[in-house]
């Protein structure tokens, strides 16, 4: 394992609402100095959720929303951040209510994915939901969110998609695939 590099120094030079950045100069074991910037999560919020809900073996469910850094309407799974007070697998749930309208009878936390880990902090726990039943919870959208699905054994077709470009999404349903026949649970 590399020895990580020593922090010189380390400063917020911008937030907003939702971001912070901050600037932060290194000095690598060989003696070489660099400047990073980085989006952090300094004490901020309690984490974050994605869901891959299935509605039967094969089928998860996707929600269509519209994405202000893409500046248009996208495929994805349900996701958001967990409340004070919740844990992970309340929270999934909860999102999956208020952006797909189902609840799950049984949740299982599977991993952590990060988007931009070179400078990115951030972490997003990945949830399996099954047994969905039907419950609808108001959430913070702006508009009504568009419910789709996708049959598991058809996700390449998801990346000839215009309007699913989340790698993370897409990461996750192919890990569900996965687990799910190393288990012996899902077969082509």
């Amino acid at each position: 394992m590399p020895q990580k590099p020593e922090t010189l120094e380390a400063r917020i030079v911008a937030k907003s609402r939702l971001f912070t950045v901050e600037q932060v100069q290194l000095r690598f074991s060989n003696g070489v100095e660099r400047t990073y910037e980085r989006l952090v999560n300094k004490g901020q919020g309690y984490g974050a959720v994605m869901v891959v809900a299935l509605q039967d073996a094969r089928t998860a469910l996707l929600i269509e929303e519209y994405c202000g850094g893409m500046d248009s309407y996208q495929l994805s799974l349900p996701k958001g951040l967990v409340e004070p007070g919740e844990d992970v697998l309340e929270a999934a749930n909860r999102e999956l209510m208020e952006e797909a309208g189902f609840g799950a009878e049984q949740l299982e936390l599977l991993t952590k994915l990060s988007l931009s880990p070179g400078y990115m902090s951030q972490e997003i726990s990945v949830v399996l939901a099954r047994n969905l039943y039907v419950k609808r919870l108001p959430g913070d959208e702006p508009e009504p969110i568009r419910v789709d699905s996708i049959d598991l054994y058809q996700l390449s077709e998801l990346t000839q998609r215009e309007n699913f470009t989340e790698g993370r999404a897409l990461a996750a349903l192919y890990l569900v695939r996965d687990l799910l026949e190393q288990r012996g649970e899902l077969t082509r």
